[in-house]
């Protein structure tokens, strides 16, 4: 993601250094994530210890994990795998017409806080939705609690499979407000139904017993 203009607007102060680290380890491990993992694991050391916590336990396993198993394991977990998907829109709309209409909404946003998208880059990956609420907190905040269910339902997941990926969905939450009410009730009925029109043949989503509360910590 280039950014045009500099942005100055700010929440808690800590939350962007936080959404940036997050980002940088939910990206493909390649060839360079061995200098994200280091500055990420270094940014955690400075978080609030509910959000930093999880991050570590992640750069820990990390760090003493084989190139080619860590990337295995990631295509393993996010390409084949629908119910583990980091693409935000997929939560909301599923495989139908009104994800376009999400996708260009991100597209929008983007665009008018002087961000513009690389060409191997979707809108609506973690990611880079991560990326963004790092440089924007207030209007990446916004999009973070747009697609609230949908992030809650993909940690779930991951913590349900013992995803290593787990711990930085953890963190994640930890930055967010915790779930109520009607959100904790549409993250329980996509656990139930999944997306919109789900395609046969796709992973089913386990509808859990209950539905427990996010990590939540550090000052909002």
């Amino acid at each position: 993601m280039n950014r045009k203009t500099k942005r100055t607007a700010r929440t808690e102060p800590r939350h962007p250094h936080a959404w940036q680290a997050q980002s940088l380890l939910l990206a493909y491990p390649d060839e360079q994530f061995e200098q994200r993992l280091a500055l990420a694991g270094r940014v955690a050391a400075t978080l609030p210890e509910p959000v930093a916590r999880p991050l570590l336990r992640f750069t820990a396993h990390a760090e003493k994990t084989a190139p080619t198993d860590l990337a295995s394991a990631y295509v393993a977990t996010f390409d084949h795998r629908k119910r583990c998907c980091l693409y935000l829109t997929y939560y909301a709309h599923g495989d139908t017409r009104k994800r376009g209409i999400g996708l260009l909404r991100l597209k929008q946003t983007y665009a008018a806080a002087g961000w513009s998208l690389g060409d191997d880059e979707l809108p609506d990956h973690l990611a880079v939705v991560l990326e963004f609420a790092a440089a924007d907190p207030a209007a990446g905040v916004g999009l973070l609690s747009e697609h609230r269910a949908g992030v809650e339902l993909l940690r779930l997941a991951l913590n349900d499979d013992g995803s290593p990926w787990a711990h930085v969905l953890d963190s994640v939450s930890a930055t967010l407000p915790a779930l109520v009410g009607d959100e904790r009730e549409a993250v329980m009925r996509l656990a139930a139904e999944g997306p919109p029109e789900e395609q046969v043949g796709l992973d089913p989503y386990a509808a859990p017993v209950f539905l427990p509360s996010p990590v939540v910590g550090g000052p909002r």
